[in-house]
């Protein structure tokens, strides 16, 4: 699979019938909100602040994965559960304060939709705040069914969400494509047989993008419609 050297000049089929999205670090910068989010929390906990960066290596397996990091990092020994409602307060409140799309990101998803690609989004966000942060983004009208982090027994990087929601489709997972920034969505990929294409601008904690297995590692979205699949690739 490769990207032509003229890919953002030139349109080629998506080899694709199935588009599953992450959500932060993937289609939305929200590293600054989420960050204020635990920052208020910590403060209530009597704890420093801690910086955007620091934040950002937390960000990516779910709030739970997210508190237990902040509260692990300040030294602290409360309980994740009894601190979560706090956490998901500042969450929400948080929510649209500096969230932006990343660049290139309409246009890739207007070039998809053009050519009759489907799209859903599969997020480790709450599903309830992903829509409104979709919404907010002025995005929601691409993705025909989100799934949060909350909306099955399972999250990414466990392959139910990404085939629950190729099973709504009626696409096989041969024929789905996953995009995702994370450690979790490369796992969900590999365990739901999906290919994959990871971007560089997100949350990737310690993960290596570039020995992932992602049939493209990407430093935008804009490049994705021209994305080409070798006649191996194929069904």
């Amino acid at each position: 699979m490769c990207l032509p050297p003229d890919s953002r000049s030139h349109r080629v089929s998506f080899p694709y019938a199935l588009v599953l999205f992450d959500l932060d670090g993937t289609l939305v910068d929200s590293a600054a909100d989420i960050a204020e989010a635990v920052n208020r929390t910590l403060d209530e906990l009597g704890h420093s602040r801690e910086d955007e960066a620091t934040v950002r290596s937390w960000i990516g397996l779910g709030t739970h994965v997210l508190l237990d990091s902040a509260l692990r990092h300040a030294g602290s020994r409360a309980d994740v559960a009894e601190v979560m409602p706090r956490l998901m307060v500042h969450y929400e409140d948080c929510l649209l304060l500096h969230a932006r799309l990343y660049p290139g990101t309409r246009e890739a998803l207007d070039a998809l939709a053009g050519a009759g690609v489907a799209m859903s989004m599969a997020t480790n966000k709450p599903e309830r705040m992903a829509r409104v942060l979709e919404q907010a983004m002025g995005i929601d009208g691409y993705f025909t069914h989100v799934v949060g982090g909350d909306t099955l027994p399972e999250r990414k990087p466990h392959a139910l969400p990404l085939l629950h929601l190729a099973a709504l489709h009626g696409v096989s997972p041969r024929d789905t494509l996953m995009v995702g920034d994370s450690e979790a969505d490369a796992g969900a990929a590999k365990a739901a047989g999906m290919d994959l294409v990871l971007l560089r601008h997100g949350y990737p904690r310690d993960f290596d993008l570039e020995r992932a297995g992602a049939v493209a590692v990407l430093d935008d979205l804009a490049p994705l419609p021209h994305l080409s699949r070798s006649p191996t690739d194929s069904p």
